[in-house]
């Protein structure tokens, strides 16, 4: 079984005065990790942000991360969600996050999309998700941080939760026509794992990371504690810990844990420099309650 005390450092991808590593999710297949986050990368006229992947095998070492998005700044696709395999091909959900006119948070413009891949390392061009259904792309309203999961009674149902009102929910039985389902007071970067007979999700309130649980994306109650790991300790991650993606690979022997990636930014709070200084770290439990994570 892999050792969890290999891992020295709590960073994975460490940003810097001119860059930021932001909302990771990873995908675990065939023995490999493969991370995709949101890259910034700042210049005198302002940010870009991509959609970057770095893959691993063991945890520790990972490769230089790779741009798999363009760069334009009307677009900025960014913020992916999660991995879902759908009819023999990944596919990978993200946000635009529009910021042409030197906006410093996303507009009214930015919209959610899936990228389709056959090998996660060759990506084609984002699809609009179609969340509102036949909605014109217009009167969709400003949504982020997409998440598709699976319906746990339903295989042929998939659920798409985002950042609108709290967290908005579609449902699909084909991954192209939409329902709008309702919504429900939340944080962002929602993270959806299977916990029993129901949904837990995880969401980042304005700093850490806090915990939901539903049976039916109706009715949903507070679950734990407010996870703030080891914040008051970490410098790079003092203004704030957001975007926990939780990564069940329990049913892997050789890992057999749950692995929480994360982003932190500091020691300033993150309002104060939101393109640079957030960086990927790292966690992982027993029990989705205690975390452990190097010092």
């Amino acid at each position: 079984m892999f050792d969890f005390s290999k891992i020295k450092s709590p960073i994975i991808l460490g940003g810097s005065d001119k860059s930021a590593y932001r909302d990771p999710t990873v995908y675990y297949e065939n023995g490999k990790f493969y991370l995709f986050c949101t890259y910034v990368e700042c210049f005198d006229d302002g940010p870009f942000l991509t959609t970057v992947e770095s893959v691993s095998d063991d945890l520790i070492n990972w490769t230089t991360p790779r741009e798999i998005t363009p760069r334009d700044r009307s677009l900025n696709f960014s913020s992916p969600g999660n991995i879902v395999k759908y009819e023999g091909a990944y596919y990978l959900c993200v946000q635009t996050y529009c910021r042409e006119n030197g906006e410093k948070y996303g507009n009214e413009r930015s919209r959610l999309y899936t990228m389709r891949s056959c090998d996660l390392v060759n990506w084609e061009h984002p699809e609009l998700i179609r969340v509102k259904g036949n909605v014109p792309i217009e009167n969709m309203g400003r949504m982020i941080d997409p998440f598709i999961v699976n319906d746990m009674n339903d295989p042929k149902k998939w659920w798409c939760l985002y950042k609108q009102n709290g967290v908005s929910m579609s449902y699909s039985y084909d991954m192209k026509n939409w329902t709008y389902h309702g919504k429900t007071e939340c944080g962002e970067n929602v993270c959806v794992l299977y916990d029993n007979d129901s949904y837990l999700i995880f969401h980042s309130p304005k700093n850490g990371i806090g915990m939901l649980r539903t049976k039916d994306f109706v009715s949903f109650e507070k679950a734990g504690d407010l996870i703030t790991l080891g914040q008051e300790n970490w410098d790079w991650a003092k203004g704030r810990i957001t975007a926990g993606f939780v990564l069940d690979v329990k049913k892997h022997p050789e890992y057999g844990k749950y692995v929480m990636f994360f982003h932190g930014s500091g020691p300033e709070d993150e309002s104060t420099m939101f393109d640079h200084h957030a960086s990927i770290g790292i966690a992982w439990s027993d029990d989705l309650t205690t975390w452990e994570y190097p010092v």
